[in-house]
């Protein structure tokens, strides 16, 4: 990705709570926004968790439901080959590209049916050594979530991708925390640039933070890809909902992380720019006359003053004029010239 754009993942995630309809408004909204992809999760909840997996913590303090099992939450928040296809045509009608994440190798080959421009490998299988075997095959970018993961776990799963066909210059590895919402004093921001040290791949970071102040600064410390969780509302029912960004929010932060781009885009160099040279004499100071003096005095200290504006003798000079002579009388607070003196 290198000096692309950062790519901007919105989050839609189970946030439709099975509902397509909703779910097409999400895309409707995420365009709005101006995300670039607009993210799904393409799972059959029988392959995906045993019938008695408790659901997450998290899970069950944000949907206040401690009695269904993990695997009753997501059979109800399936997506059926009809609704995926709705989905892809709203993004196609809305002007933003769509993405899911699979999560077992059903689900992999069935999105790479849909030929998507990356996968997407969320951070609970990161350990899953099969699915990352199968998916390195594809020949594809991927984009690797390491949310729970050390480093030796994250070396371990780029070595099971480059073993098996991925070439670790498409590999980009996001920092994350699971935890939903994740809270400020988790978030070892910096774990991103060790990352990147370690392993010489391009980073990013998917948030679960509140607010949007965590991806903007991650966008400042050399982010390229940023994921976020958005819904239409944080107060329905569902376990993502809290840690989600409603839709103006989603905007603001897009926003926010296109002006960061253009806020650390420069060159390095210290430099004026040019946007602020007009404003180079106005703010700047000139030597002037502290009060009228005669043409032929020797001029002492106490005989000049620094005051806008900046055209003149620089007050950097102060030093060398000292001592010089006037050839013309000049009134009170009068800038002094190089013809002035000799």
């Amino acid at each position: 990705m290198n000096d692309a754009p950062v790519l901007i993942i919105a989050e839609a995630g189970v946030n439709h709570n099975g509902d397509i309809e909703k779910a097409l408004e999400m895309v409707e909204k995420a365009a709005e926004s101006g995300v670039d992809f607009v993210k799904f999760q393409t799972f059959k909840a029988d392959t995906l968790v045993s019938k008695t997996a408790q659901k997450a913590a998290y899970q069950t303090a944000n949907m206040n439901d401690s009695g269904s099992s993990q695997f009753e939450m997501l059979k109800k928040l399936e997506l059926s080959d009809e609704d995926h296809k709705k989905i892809i045509q709203q993004c196609e009608k809305s002007g933003v590209k769509f993405l899911s994440t699979a999560f077992d190798i059903e689900g992999l080959d069935y999105l790479k049916r849909l030929k998507l421009p990356f996968f997407k490998i969320p951070s609970g299988e990161i350990t899953n050594y099969p699915y990352l075997q199968h998916v390195a095959g594809f020949g594809v970018p991927i984009i690797l979530s390491t949310g729970m993961a050390d480093i030796t776990e994250i070396d371990n799963a780029i070595r099971v991708l480059t073993e098996n066909g991925a070439e670790k210059s498409s590999i980009t590895v996001l920092h994350c925390n699971t935890e939903y919402p994740t809270p400020m004093m988790d978030v070892n921001l910096k774990a991103m640039n060790t990352i990147a040290e370690e392993f010489g791949v391009e980073v990013g970071y998917s948030d679960h933070t509140l607010g949007i102040e965590v991806p903007v600064a991650a966008v400042a410390m050399g982010a390229k890809v940023i994921e976020k969780h958005f819904t239409l509302d944080q107060t329905l029912p569902g376990p993502d909902h809290r840690a989600s960004l409603e839709p103006e929010e989603l905007t603001q932060m897009v926003r926010a992380i296109r002006n960061i781009e253009k806020a650390i885009s420069g060159s390095g160099k210290k430099e004026p720019s040019r946007s602020e040279l007009k404003n180079k004499n106005v703010a700047r100071k000139s030597i002037h006359t502290s009060r009228k003096l005669q043409k032929g005095i020797t001029i002492k200290e106490t005989d000049l003053i620094s005051l806008r504006p900046g055209d003149g003798i620089s007050p950097m000079q102060w030093e060398r004029i000292i001592g010089k002579k006037l050839t013309r009388d000049i009134d009170e607070f009068q800038m002094i010239k190089e013809g002035d003196l000799i």
